[in-house]
C-alpha cells in the first residue's frame, strides 16, 4: 500500500465542510487520508444519503468517475479538517506498467469492492441493531473518528436510534 501512497507528489488540505468532489464533477484522483475524515454521499430528493465514510489510513475515491473519466454522481465532503495525499490516475497507470505492481493494485480494488458488498448487505439488513452490530464489528474505529449524526445517516437510522443502540 505504501508503494501507492508514495506515488503522491501533492497534498491537499480541506477545511471542515469543504468539498473534494461535487455531483457532475470529474475526479481522476485517488486520495489517501493522512488525517481527518470525509463522507461520500448522494442527494436523493433533497436528502443526503451517505454511502461511505473515510478516515485516517483509508483510501477514498469517486470510483465511478475515477474508473470511467465521466462525471460523478457522488459528493465528497470533509467532516473535519482533512489532509489528503493525491494520487492521480496517470500516476497509477504509470505504476501499473510494471507487472509486479498489478497485484497490489488488484488487492486495493478488491478491498474497495468487498467494502461495497458489505455495505449492500448492511442496507438489506432490516434491523437497525443488526446494522449497528455489523458495522461495529467491521470498523470499531469508525465510532471514534466520525460524528454520530453521520454514522446514523450511513446506517439509515435516526441519531436517537443510534444513541439508544450505543447505550445498550
Amino acid at each position: 500500500m505504501n508503494e501507492i501512497i508514495n506515488l503522491s507528489e501533492e497534498t491537499v488540505i480541506l477545511a471542515r465542510k469543504q468539498f473534494l468532489n461535487v455531483t457532475g464533477g470529474i475526479n481522476k484522483n485517488l486520495y489517501f487520508i493522512e488525517s481527518g475524515s470525509l463522507r461520500i454521499f448522494v442527494m436523493n430528493d433533497d436528502q443526503e444519503q451517505i454511502v461511505r465514510l473515510g478516515y485516517e489510513g483509508n483510501f477514498i475515491v469517486a470510483l465511478d468517475s475515477f474508473l470511467t473519466g465521466k462525471p460523478s454522481e457522488f459528493l465528497i465532503q470533509a467532516i473535519k479538517r482533512t489532509v489528503l495525499k493525491v494520487i492521480t490516475k496517470q500516476q497509477i497507470d504509470e505504476f501499473l506498467k510494471d507487472e509486479s505492481n498489478q497485484k497490489l493494485w488488484t488487492e486495493i480494488l478488491e478491498n474497495i469492492i468487498i467494502q461495497k458488498m458489505e455495505r449492500e448487505v448492511d442496507l438489506l439488513t432490516n434491523s437497525p441493531s443488526e446494522r449497528y452490530e455489523r458495522v461495529l464489528k467491521r470498523s470499531p474505529q469508525l465510532f471514534q473518528k466520525i460524528p454520530n449524526k453521520h454514522i446514523a445517516n450511513y446506517l439509515r437510522m435516526s441519531p436517537e436510534t443510534l444513541w439508544r443502540l450505543k447505550k445498550s
